[in-house]
């Protein structure tokens, strides 16, 4: 904590000094000069007085022990929305944040979510806390719903699930389980991929590296690539996959690719790690969504999957998601959750009950959960009428014969338009559409109406700035 002291005599009406200027170090006054001096290996400050003819002044400055803290840098992602909320322009376009919005590009509460809620208002439940690991109702259906109520794993009790703190969360539980457990192992992590992802990884101390994923030159799935890079990692890495709607291209593999990634991933005894944040918002079906995962948990593998339910029911500030361990034994699965518990208790004790309820009540009461399920659909379908028309409006409105065509193949929520950094940066100081830097941009932000603005502002980025 900085404190300063600051006298001031003088008889002209008004003397003030910045005391920015003054902790820098120099003050001047008409002829006259203040150097303040600090012991900072003492903390303690040297204190100087100095006269400007009829002005006089002390100054007394305590440096903070945090001193060596450096300013960090605004989030990549998150501080696109704080400068959008900054601009005035009317035409204005956040695509930046992952989150759903209606045709009016207002933020919605699904109706089965309100339908819940009532529902817990009605029963009266506490809030007293949840157990380490969560509320089981909802483990419960996490992990039927991930993998099928009826899939072997479930029925054998072979799958470790534990309550997370969203998508976030349970990656970091899992991040912590490889530190703990598997020293040395590294992780593989597709170029590119959401952007919190090294985060968690690198705050984890789990060593990673990247394979192959995207290619700019089609703006489609670099497949040789990637198979040549799981291949030729070190024998039993964790490949992390995007078990839908890859973020941030929507490139998912063909389900023929699929099985060629189990293969080569079970040759090397790789562990798969999925990443499962849209399930059932992807293509409006819950089953197709999960089909990855499904392939891979069908041929008996070991695997980690963390899930989330900020997209799918729009429970972004519930913060509700699980981690799941596909383990070889039963005995295997109840010894994991053990060290998951044993490593959430010092991270946050015990997760929040609010989204749990939400997702246990939804999934487990059958009308609730068609009607989850139909409006999932709505969501998707819009996100694909928005798709659709954007491709429209870019091949209409620009004349170079250029192929916008990798927009229909790509699926969920975000697009990867090819835009590069300077031309992402076009989009913002020009078009006043916000986005990441990275070329991708949220469709899910984007309503029928903007679609040919935005259009041009892609036309425009991507033919006149280099």
């Amino acid at each position: 904590m900085a404190s300063t002291m600051l006298s001031l005599a003088s008889t002209t009406p008004s003397a003030s000094l910045s005391m920015q200027e003054i902790l820098k170090g120099k003050v001047r006054l008409g002829s006259g000069s203040v150097s303040t001096l600090f012991n900072k290996e003492k903390g303690n400050p040297f204190i100087k007085e100095k006269s400007f003819g009829r002005i006089s002044m002390t100054v007394a400055v305590n440096v903070s022990r945090f001193e060596g803290i450096a300013m960090a840098p605004p989030d990549p992602i998150l501080g696109v929305s704080e400068a959008f909320r900054a601009d005035t322009d009317a035409k204005k376009l956040n695509l930046g944040v992952g989150a759903y919005r209606t045709e009016e590009l207002q933020p919605y509460v699904l109706d089965v979510v309100k339908k819940a809620e009532n529902l817990m208002l009605e029963r009266g439940e506490n809030k007293e806390y949840l157990s380490i690991e969560g509320l089981a109702a909802f483990n419960k259906v996490t992990a039927e719903l991930l993998f099928g109520a009826d899939n072997p794993v479930i029925k054998q009790q072979r799958v470790a699930t534990v309550q997370g703190l969203s998508g976030t969360g349970s990656l970091r539980l899992a991040a912590a389980l490889i530190e703990r457990y598997f020293p040395g192992a590294q992780v593989l992590i597709s170029s590119p991929t959401w952007g919190n992802h090294k985060n968690i990884f690198n705050d984890a101390r789990v060593p990673w590296s990247e394979y192959r994923y995207y290619d700019p030159k089609t703006v489609g799935l670099d497949f040789e690539g990637m198979i040549s890079d799981i291949k030729a990692a070190p024998e039993g890495s964790f490949i992390l996959l995007h078990g839908c709607a890859h973020n941030p291209t929507g490139i998912d593999p063909t389900p023929e690719q699929w099985e060629k990634i189990a293969d080569v991933i079970q040759e090397k005894n790789h562990i798969p790690f999925f990443d499962v944040a849209y399930q059932g918002f992807a293509s409006g079906s819950l089953d197709a969504d999960a089909s990855s995962v499904r392939l891979f948990a069908a041929r008996g593998m070991e695997l980690l999957i963390a899930q989330s339910y900020s997209k799918n029911l729009g429970l972004y500030a519930e913060r509700i998601g699980a981690i799941n361990v596909v383990c070889s034994s039963a005995d295997a699965a109840a010894r994991v959750k053990s060290q998951l518990k044993r490593i959430a208790r010092p991270m946050y004790s015990n997760p929040p009950v609010h989204g749990a309820r939400i997702v246990a009540n939804v999934v487990g009461d059958p009308a609730l959960f068609n009607e989850w399920k139909e409006e999932m659909e709505m969501m998707a379908g819009r996100i694909k009428n928005v798709r659709q028309k954007l491709f429209d409006s870019l091949s209409a409105r620009d004349k170079s014969g250029k192929d916008w065509s990798f927009i229909l193949k790509q699926i969920g929520m975000f697009s990867f338009t090819g835009l590069n950094k300077t031309q992402s940066d076009n989009m913002t100081n020009k078009w006043h559409v916000y986005m990441t830097k990275d070329g991708r941009i949220s469709l899910a932000g984007l309503s029928l109406a903007k679609c040919e603005y935005l259009a041009d502002a892609i036309i425009d980025s991507f033919h006149n700035v280099s």
